[in-house]
């Protein structure tokens, strides 16, 4: 009796040792998964071709967070008489996302002599009447919007949706008085005797 006693008790010993053995187990495997969780983290949720919030398009999708916020406001730059763009944009539409490099292609070629102006149209305070130097005045509800400003503050380009650089390239030459695109990749202004002889003919 006293020898069945201890084989029913190692028995029990063993099968108590195997089911602490696969909770043991169960624990350390759910254990290192949320550690892998915690540490590797979620994946965004949010990406280029969606209309998701994940921060300012600038700085995440052209790598340029010197755009916000705009140096200077319309006003100051229209009183200065220097030529501006406004770049009207939201950070969830994923037309904005995709158009946020042309921005900062603006800024690399035009930046220093043109005030570039990223309008957050989440930003516009709602009004009935808005004045020129607002930018309210110029967006006409729809995003991805550029506007572009001579010196004197004419508009010479106002557009809706993906405006290819080239053509905000073709309107600032033509206020800053460059040579075309067709003559000219850098950026260069027309010498006084070319001028002089496109007057004469």
């Amino acid at each position: 009796m006293r020898k069945l006693f201890l084989i029913d008790r190692e028995r029990l010993y063993f099968l108590r040792n195997s089911f602490l053995g696969w909770r043991r187990l169960i624990s350390k495997f759910l254990l290192l998964t949320a550690v892998a969780v915690l540490v590797l983290g979620q994946p965004a949720f949010a990406g280029i071709n969606d209309d998701l919030y994940d921060g300012n398009i600038f700085v995440i999708y052209a790598g340029n967070g010197s755009l916000v916020p705009p140096r200077q406001t319309l006003a100051a730059t229209l009183a200065e008489k220097k030529p501006a763009i406004l770049l009207f944009y939201v950070d969830d539409s994923s037309d904005c996302k995709q158009y946020a490099i042309v921005g900062s292609q603006i800024q690399a070629f035009y930046g220093r002599v043109t005030e570039i102006i990223p309008v957050d149209v989440d930003t516009i305070p709602v009004k009935s009447k808005y004045e020129p130097d607002e930018p309210g005045y110029y967006y006409s509800g729809g995003v991805p919007q550029v506007v572009v400003f001579d010196q004197q503050g004419k508009v010479v380009l106002n557009k809706k949706g993906q405006v290819p650089y080239e053509e905000i390239d073709d309107r600032l030459r033509e206020v800053f008085d460059l040579l075309p695109r067709t003559e000219s990749v850098d950026l260069k202004r027309r010498s006084f005797n070319e001028f002089s002889s496109e007057l004469a003919k």
